[in-house]
């Protein structure tokens, strides 16, 4: 009996253990039932899975040419330097001073139109200029102030100056200009063309320049062509220096104020070389001297600072008439003063000096501060026409 009832248990749990095994192995697994869960057909879930192994597998192939392209470093070839001569190592490592000097011609700096017009019965050389094209930029906005200087090398005090264009690199000038010319002397001389930029508070920049010998020129025709800017000479005249005033007038009470500010790069009249200047001020009312001022004597400089302030009355129906003539002159205890240099302003006067003058009439009220350069004396008192041995007439009472 015992026996039996042991068999029995033994069959039993048998039977229980394939019945839990057969219920296990019935049930949905892990990934099955979270699969299901998610809300999306099974064509959509086997299309990510497909995209991520993509992915995954281009991510791979990149780890892999990245570690591959990397190829170990060479090694330096080391190169004796005792078999090369040092004549060419100088020519590999330094450039000739030639080539330098024709890469800078060689930048752009714009070209000018002209024309010339010689009459022989008269000897006279008409120049034209007409415009400018392509013109550097000197300014920092990308653009220039133009205007054009043009002279003669056989005369070079007669000098003539265009009006100034603001901030364009293609002006257009239409001015013509005439000088007196011998037959006789138009094969010796050369026409200069220079382009500046203006500047009211620094010295002008001067972006090229064109020069025509006239000997290689047949003035039997008129001639207008392009010529292409090339960089200043370096033979200049003797400088005279620079000097900075400001002007005001007031219409309303006829009253023009002359500051003297400063000057700088004075040419040298001592023996030690340097001078002392000082500053006169000329009011000239139709071609003759009216008025007169002057700064203070300022030792042993080429770079004075004055600083001081003149004011005239000049009424309002007068101020078209009036020239205002600023000159340097060097003291001398000893001797006569000498004049270092002048310039004028007027509705006579040319270029910067008419540009300034021009200013100065159409804000009034306001004054109006700007460097010049000093022009030779003789050549100021012969554009100004004065008449000789004038006395200044009296002040009323």
């Amino acid at each position: 009996m015992a026996v039996a009832a042991r068999k029995g248990r033994v069959t039993a749990s048998l039977l229980t253990s394939s019945t839990v095994a057969i219920t296990t192995t019935a049930r949905p697994g892990f990934l099955g039932g979270w699969l299901s869960r998610i809300p999306l057909p099974k064509w959509a879930l086997i299309t990510m899975a497909v995209a991520v192994a993509i992915l995954l597998l281009l991510f791979l192939i990149c780890i892999v040419r990245c570690y591959c392209g990397k190829k170990k470093p060479k090694k330096k070839e080391r190169v004796s330097l005792h078999a090369v001569s040092s004549s060419t190592m100088a020519s590999l490592v330094q450039p000739e001073m030639e080539d330098l000097e024709r890469g800078t011609e060689q930048t752009g700096r714009g070209r000018l139109q002209y024309s010339l017009e010689y009459n022989f019965r008269a000897q006279e050389l008409k120049v034209g200029v007409k415009q400018a094209a392509e013109l550097k930029a000197m300014d920092s906005g990308g653009t220039s102030d133009p205007y054009v200087i043009v002279y003669l090398t056989s005369d070079r005090k007669k000098r003539y100056e265009t009006k100034v264009y603001r901030k364009t690199l293609n002006p257009v000038f239409n001015e013509s200009f005439t000088f007196q010319v011998p037959q006789a002397e138009v094969p010796e001389s050369t026409l200069v063309m220079q382009i500046y930029d203006f500047n009211r508070f620094a010295k002008h920049d001067i972006i090229g320049e064109v020069q025509l010998p006239l000997a290689s020129v047949n003035l039997q025709h008129v001639i207008e062509q392009w010529s292409d800017l090339v960089a200043a000479s370096k033979v200049e005249e003797e400088q005279l220096g620079e000097i900075c005033f400001s002007l005001r007038y007031v219409p309303s009470t006829g009253k023009l104020t002359v500051l003297i500010l400063e000057a700088k790069k004075l040419k040298r009249m001592d023996s030690h070389g340097l001078s002392d200047p000082f500053v006169k001020v000329h009011l000239i009312l139709n071609r003759k001297k009216w008025k007169k001022k002057k700064t203070s004597v300022k030792k042993n400089t080429l770079s004075p600072y004055f600083n001081e302030v003149f004011v005239f009355e000049v009424p309002f129906d007068q101020i078209q008439n009036v020239d205002v003539v600023i000159s340097v002159w060097d003291h001398d205890k000893v001797t006569k003063n000498e004049p270092i240099g002048k310039l004028f302003l007027g509705c006579r006067a040319t270029g910067n000096q008419l540009r300034h003058w021009s200013d100065v009439l159409s804000n009034p009220r306001r004054p109006l501060a700007q460097w010049h350069s000093l022009q030779p004396p003789d050549v100021v008192d012969k554009a100004l026409g004065l008449k000789s041995h004038l006395k200044l007439p009296l002040p009323p009472r």
